[in-house]
């Protein structure tokens, strides 16, 4: 195994420590000598990996939103995709609970957005040859921003809302001519 890949299964190991101790303890009162005690690793393997637990957590929510993207792909609608990756958020609950309750929340929704419009952007280009027009463009932006804010508002208040009816609630939101389009490239 290359050093990378050590690397690689370490951080997964802290991240599943965390997600352990978040079972039974708020995000902001958990340790990085928690972490590394449930781990089974040194305070020096951690740093060598992570800045702090701020850095472990924007780590792992990058791997998990970009599977959750992934799942979101997979759909052969818009519909299928978003109750794909409501189902992928809805397992990683826990995590994404905490991701969303912490200081730097406000760079993991961002980052988020940027995903999401660039996953409809590509989605677009690919079904049209060409980017979108300056108007879906500001819409797509507009709706994408509202998802990532109903996400984790769904995600805060406890996933009350099935993951297909939040799925069909996204579709109803859509701005009419972002609408037009998707139907028009058979995405719903």
């Amino acid at each position: 195994m290359t050093h990378t890949g050590r690397s690689e299964k370490t951080k997964y190991r802290l991240a599943e420590a965390l997600k352990e101790c978040m079972k039974t303890t708020p995000f902001e009162d958990i340790t990085v000598k928690q972490v590394v005690s449930v781990c089974g690793v040194t305070r020096q393997t951690f740093y060598r990996n992570f800045l702090d637990l701020n850095d472990l957590v924007q780590w792992y929510f990058n791997i998990i939103l970009d599977e959750s993207f992934r799942q979101m792909g997979s759909g052969e609608t818009v519909y299928d995709g978003l109750v794909r990756k409501f189902e992928y958020i809805h397992e990683e609950h826990l995590f994404f609970s905490a991701a969303f309750s912490t200081d730097s929340s406000n760079n993991l929704r961002e980052h988020d957005f940027r995903m999401i419009l660039d996953f409809y952007r590509n989605l677009i280009r690919e079904k049209t040859g060409s980017d979108p027009s300056e108007t879906i463009d500001a819409l797509l932006e507009m709706y994408c921003q509202s998802s990532v804010y109903m996400t984790v508002k769904w995600v805060l208040n406890g996933n009350r809302e099935s993951e297909s009816r939040l799925a069909e609630l996204m579709i109803e939101a859509m701005p009419e001519k972002l609408k037009e389009l998707f139907k028009e490239l058979e995405l719903i």
